[in-house]
């Protein structure tokens, strides 16, 4: 090896130990900080160990068996009971909603609630609760963009309700509640007087979903189509 290879090896090992010096200062000075920061990391994570063990475990628990027994209430169409419950024998899903309304049990007692709102009359309530309801399924999350659609039409809000069925039809996505959906929208144009959306969207459905629509849908349709190009001047 050459003086100035040797020279150069011992330079770069002078620059690692300055280096490694320098952490060694960084760690020592800031050694408190350090433990503290460790110390904060560890103490939320036990944190969030107890909570779902502790805490959200046994509310999910809780608000399942709550659910369970308004769903028996609803099950017989006893919608004021379901919702509301009964004191001091079980929550109605209102009660649910607003105690657990974190869990899994809580969110489906807003679908639940909604509907028996929708049932009860009271419009503006369901759609509280129906637009607080978040799902991915294709059938349930689809139904319920669909009822805030049908609360706005008991409202006299045909404009919302139009979009909200339309929006129900693009999360169904499906052969199934997609066209239902898209009628509907087509219908709530033609009460607008918006005879070109409800063309569009009844052509739409003839378009894309003809071939799986039961015989009096293929029927209505049609009827539907000619009745929009009719007030269209078509």
């Amino acid at each position: 090896m050459s003086n100035k290879e040797k020279t150069t090896q011992d330079e770069s090992l002078q620059n690692v130990e300055s280096a490694l010096n320098r952490t060694e200062n960084w760690f020592e000075k800031n050694q408190k900080i350090i433990i503290i920061i460790f110390a904060a990391i560890v103490v939320i994570a036990l944190g969030i160990i107890a909570y779902v063990k502790f805490v959200r475990e046994p509310k999910c628990h809780e608000a399942m068996t709550e659910l369970y027994k308004a769903e028996f209430a609803f099950a017989e169409d006893s919608f004021n009971l379901a919702l509301n419950g009964i004191d001091g024998e079980f929550s109605g899903f209102a009660a649910i909603v607003e105690d657990y309304g974190s869990t899994p049990s809580g969110n489906a007692a807003r679908y639940y609630a909604g509907v028996c709102c929708m049932r009860l009359g009271e419009f503006e309530d369901a759609i509280t609760y129906l637009e607080g309801f978040d799902s991915d399924d294709p059938m349930i999350g689809p139904m319920a963009v669909a009822l805030v659609g049908d609360a706005n039409m008991e409202l006299g809000d045909n404009d919302k309700a139009a979009k909200n069925y339309i929006k129900a039809a693009e999360k169904a996505n499906n052969d199934y509640l997609t066209p239902i959906f898209l009628i509907k929208a087509g219908n709530t144009y033609e009460i607008m007087g918006e005879y070109q959306n409800a063309l569009d969207v009844y052509t739409r459905v003839q378009d894309e979903y003809y071939s799986v629509l039961e015989r009096n849908d293929k029927t209505n349709i049609e009827k539907y189509i000619k009745r929009a190009e009719m007030h269209l001047g078509k």
